[in-house]
């Protein structure tokens, strides 16, 4: 079984862009969003993916990801897709011996900023860049799955 183990957090300033790739355009969307479960169809560049994820357990959860005809990800976003597209650009920032992903969203998720980090173990340490702010992987407001049926935007100030 694969696992992913990811730590999510704010991002205060702009201060990742100095190490940060080009990025890469993503949309994705959910053929299915619950508790136990979520089924995501994602075009990333010029590759799409299909990914299953099961429920956390902390910052854990089982991960299962397989690549798909392009054409077949665009009828399902199309087509097949609950709630609004999850419009971002994703960058990789080397950081202390990790590679973080900063996701800024555009859309209905627009002025939203995130940082990721994968690890091996959920115990690893991690030295936070100071561009990491407030930790939010506990907080379900802040998934994809969760911003496609509850944008940003909408949220109270």
């Amino acid at each position: 079984m694969a696992t992913e183990i990811e730590r999510k957090f704010l991002v205060v300033d702009d201060a990742w862009r100095e190490q940060a790739d080009a990025g890469t355009e993503m949309v994705q969307g959910y053929l299915a969003a619950q508790e136990h479960c979520t089924v995501r169809v994602r075009l990333a560049g010029s590759g799409a993916k299909l990914t299953i994820k099961g429920a956390s357990a902390g910052i854990s959860r089982s991960e299962y990801e397989y690549d798909i005809p392009e054409v077949d990800a665009r009828t399902m976003l199309g087509e097949l897709c609950e709630g609004t597209p999850i419009v971002k650009r994703r960058y990789r920032v080397p950081h202390a011996g990790h590679v973080w992903e900063v996701d800024v969203f555009e859309g209905a998720n627009a002025g939203l900023v995130l940082a990721e980090v994968e690890l091996d173990r959920a115990d690893e340490a991690l030295e936070r860049p100071s561009w990491a702010g407030e930790e939010v992987s506990g907080d379900h407001r802040y998934y994809n799955a969760c911003l496609s049926r509850y944008p940003y935007a909408s949220w109270p100030a």
